[in-house]
């Protein structure tokens, strides 16, 4: 047999020719492999963009409801939002809006064209939701469901958003502090703020001292650490710190007053004034005039003094002059250095206004034989010289009525004294026992237990306060920073014409400001006016509760969004 060899060069060359075919299948497998990851790839991020883009359409139908729900609701409340829910479903982006929403359909919750609407939970005083957690308001509970789909896309690919939200009417005075205008802060001693901030424009910030925050600290402009470039005060600022519980947040929405115009500080300041004739209780800004809100009004004129019922019977009971000459004066004056007049007062005595609403048979049984809880009152006389004022004060307002107490008025309004304020809470931040109560004026201005008219026109030295205690909201306006003065800030919102040098004001309230005083006007800062207070000063808890709320108070109306979340198309759980 004969054996054949194969030449080592020839068995190389088939080596060769398999590792070729080898290498080239593995290379095929490769670029298959590519090819399919490239096609894979390719498809994954065009149902990815198209899924985006269908999210993205879906959300904008969500925000077109909410924006005319945020709308109906500012001006005319949860009632004009129920009323339209049925309109808001066909609301979605359309193609005359922009030409790209043509590419979309919108459908609701339950497969139809729209956007599905629905209430989850009428409204009642419950703990809010989101960026205002800690407050209270009167809300209800929303939801809004929006599907979309491409249906001329690659994909069928359907998108549901759900948004949950809440529509919150929230009482003012629950905050410690409120501005709608700017909020200029800079105590020289330490201060502390124990309850939640808000400024519907910017926060400015220079202590001289530590300011310290227990809650939130929100603005709708910017929190800013230093003074307004209005406020022309040169102070020594080495030592200050801020010291926050959780960081001062810019950018927040604003929070206004359902008044039906711009809300500038000129038309909220129409709460206060009388309501010129014609003009409906039930329209935006009558439903806010605190004249509407009252039980009692008294009006003084030149000629005249007219104490009436309020909107509870149309102000269709006179209360006769022997009745009111009780408690009300309108012949006493005394001097204000800091306005630099004679400020002629219609005063009340607070003491004797509770013993006549216990008692009165004129506007008792008006309001179902209980306590009066608020009075309007306005002083119109005219001035006879330019060096007098009109204004309204109270006194001997230690105990309240029983249903508590706010008096308003569009003028200056001065407090004398202890202010409900019974003996257990005197002198102590705690307000067990006190009654819901505010005082609301073109400005706020307290006069010590010591206070004394006869004494108003000596020198500050000889104008001596003695401690007292105040416990009620305060709204009023203050005269702002211009460049030339300062405002006094929030250490000097409420107005003292006494030395106060080593004596206290114990305060217990909310201090809100929403428009800039338009009678009181002097700025502050002017020699022989006051000696400032121990500021021994807390929000009162008190107001987190609905039933323990001053009469009458305003309340900003806000849409807080709450969950959001991507859902299977017709999801309707919950509704």
């Amino acid at each position: 047999m004969k054996t054949h060899v194969i030449p080592l060069k020839n068995r190389r060359k088939g080596y060769s020719l398999l590792m070729v075919v080898t290498l080239s299948g593995i290379s095929m497998l490769v670029l298959a492999a590519a090819l399919t990851w490239t096609m894979t790839n390719t498809t994954l991020n065009e149902r990815s963009n198209q899924y985006y883009n269908t999210l993205a359409a879906a959300e904008a139908a969500s925000e077109k409801i909410l924006a005319y729900m945020a709308k109906d609701y500012q001006e005319q409340g949860e009632a004009r939002v129920w009323a339209n829910r049925t309109a808001y479903h066909s609301r979605v982006p359309t193609s005359s809006e922009c030409a790209l929403w043509g590419d979309f359909e919108f459908t609701d919750a339950q497969g139809s064209a729209g956007t599905y609407v629905a209430r989850l939970a009428n409204a009642s005083f419950v703990p809010l939701d989101s960026q205002y957690q800690g407050l209270y308001g009167l809300a209800s509970t929303y939801r809004v469901v929006s599907n979309a789909r491409m249906p001329n896309g690659q994909y069928d690919i359907r998108v549901g958003l759900k948004q949950d939200l809440q529509l919150a009417s929230i009482p003012v005075f629950q905050f410690a502090i409120f501005y709608s205008v700017d909020l200029e802060i800079n105590p020289g001693p330490n201060m502390t703020v124990t309850g939640r901030v808000h400024g519907n424009k910017n926060l400015y910030m220079q202590p001289q001292a530590t300011l310290s925050f227990l809650s939130d600290v929100t603005a709708a402009g910017s929190a800013i650490k230093d003074k307004s470039p209005l406020d022309p005060t040169i102070r020594s600022t080495n030592s200050s710190q801020w010291l926050f519980a959780i960081n001062p947040e810019s950018g927040r929405s604003a929070l206004t007053l359902p008044i039906g115009t711009n809300n500038s500080p000129d038309s909220v300041h129409a709460i206060l004034e009388v309501p010129p004739d014609g003009e409906s209780a039930n329209s935006a800004v009558g439903k806010q005039r605190y004249y509407n809100k009252a039980d009692v009004v008294i009006l003084v004129s030149n000629s005249s003094v007219t104490v009436k019922s309020g909107l509870v019977n149309a102000f269709g009971t006179a209360i006769p002059a022997f009745e009111y000459d009780a408690f009300l004066i309108t012949t006493n004056s005394f001097y204000d250095w800091r306005e630099a007049k004679t400020i002629k007062t219609t005063e009340i005595d607070i003491a004797k206004f509770k013993e006549w609403s216990e008692t009165n048979t004129s506007v008792r049984p008006l309001l179902g034989d209980l306590d009066t809880s608020s009075i309007y009152v306005a002083d119109l006389r005219t001035n006879a010289s330019i060096s007098i004022q009109y204004g309204v004060k109270v006194k001997n307002g230690k105990i309240l009525p029983d249903l508590g107490l706010t008096v308003a008025t569009p003028n200056p309004l001065y407090v004398q004294g202890h202010f409900n304020a019974p003996d257990a809470v005197l002198n102590i931040n705690s307000t067990v026992g006190t009654k819901p109560a505010s005082l609301v004026g073109d400005s706020i201005n307290v006069l010590s237990t010591a206070w004394q008219d006869a004494n108003s026109l000596l020198t500050v030295a000889n104008r001596v306060a003695a401690n007292t205690t105040v416990n009620a909201a305060f709204l009023a306006g203050i005269v702002p920073s211009n460049g030339t003065t300062y405002s006094g800030g929030v250490e000097n919102f409420p107005r003292f014409l006494e030395r106060w040098t080593g004596k206290t004001l114990t305060y217990n309230g909310s201090m809100v400001v929403m428009f800039h005083s338009k009678t009181a006007t002097r700025p502050w800062g002017s020699a022989n006016v006051y000696n400032p207070p121990i500021r021994q000063w807390a929000f009162d808890l008190n107001f987190l509760d609905a039933a323990k709320l001053p009469p009458g108070t305003p309340a900003v109306r806000a849409l807080i969004r709450g969950e959001w979340t991507t859902v299977k198309t017709g999801y309707v759980t919950g509704i």
